[in-house]
């Protein structure tokens, strides 16, 4: 089995991903996407993106970390990808699936999967000139507005070349709402000869055994629930590997939101980067933790770091 960690736009950057991989159980991260429009990236934009290129494609933790790329220009996504090679990365995944409006305007993510002839045609290119060493995968959703075109997609990404298939089993415009469709990620296994790995709504070790038995896959992935539970993947690996599931307490919890804010300092302490990312995943840990609508309520008002800092510091030592 293979846990991997969701590639979420604004949500899992690098910082998020070498926390998460620190805490433990994933076997593989993806980037956020990188979007490829007419430009052809330098090297600066690419490690900006995906940092993880310049310690070999490795989180801090050793997680490997593959490359997303978005676009529908199937030439300029092969030079990208071919550059991104070049700069180091050794693992590309294509993103058929984000549902935001403004990146499918500019026909991007899932807005493709109306379209899976141009899907075959983005895959086979990319596969046909990327060297052959360097795995290829896709992620897609169950289509745009309906999933009349699901198996015809995943057929595209399958036949075009792609080693592996990642389903978020919804449609662009079920966007994140309840429920997954776990059955429809079994059809689409059944009827390609890659591995296919199941997404969407894994936010407990009850809802990862219950999607493995429905999809029938062996690989899952988890997006949302990896930041609402930080330990949710260390939480999995102990299930798997016949220990007992021991869940974190908010005393440890409370080290991995001061390290995180560390983290996001030691990336950017001259702007909002941090203050701002601490308290967005606070505002989702709070789901399911009542002492992080605490702390949020608390740094909530504040805008300066120190003070966000002191705060945390307080706060840790009430949890011991």
């Amino acid at each position: 089995m293979q846990l991997i960690l969701a590639p979420m736009q604004g949500l899992c950057d690098d910082v998020m991903r070498d926390l998460l991989t620190r805490i433990g159980g994933y076997d593989e991260c993806v980037s956020e996407f990188v979007r490829i429009t007419h430009t052809v990236h330098s090297r600066a934009t690419w490690l900006k993106h995906i940092p993880e290129i310049a310690t070999g494609n490795k989180t801090f933790a050793g997680t490997p970390c593959t490359v997303q790329l978005l676009g529908s220009d199937a030439d300029n996504m092969a030079v990208n990808a071919l550059e991104a090679v070049r700069f180091g990365a050794d693992k590309i995944d294509l993103n058929f699936g984000c549902p935001a409006p403004t990146v499918n305007k500019h026909k991007g993510g899932a807005v493709l999967l109306k379209e899976p002839e141009l899907i075959f045609h983005i895959v086979k290119t990319l596969r046909e000139r990327l060297p052959a060493h360097i795995p290829l995968t896709g992620k897609m959703r169950l289509g745009f507005e309906d999933k009349s075109l699901a198996l015809e997609c995943a057929a595209a990404i399958a036949d075009g070349g792609a080693c592996g298939l990642t389903v978020h089993a919804r449609t662009k415009v079920e966007g994140y709402e309840p429920p997954a469709h776990w059955d429809w990620v079994r059809k689409i296994r059944e009827a390609v000869d890659i591995p296919v790995t199941a997404n969407g709504d894994v936010f407990s070790l009850k809802d990862y055994l219950e999607i493995k038995e429905t999809s029938g896959c062996d690989s899952v992935m988890i997006g949302r629930g990896a930041v609402i539970r930080p330990d949710l993947a260390r939480q999995i690996k102990q299930y798997e590997a016949g220990n007992a599931v021991s869940e974190a307490d908010f005393a440890e919890i409370a080290g991995w939101i001061r390290l995180f804010f560390d983290l996001c300092l030691a990336k950017e302490s001259n702007n909002k980067y941090p203050v701002a990312r601490l308290k967005q995943w606070l505002g989702m840990m709070k789901k399911a933790y009542a002492p992080a609508q605490e702390l949020f309520e608390q740094v909530r008002p504040i805008k300066e770091a120190d003070e966000v800092r002191r705060i945390l510091a307080v706060f840790e030592q009430t949890q011991i």
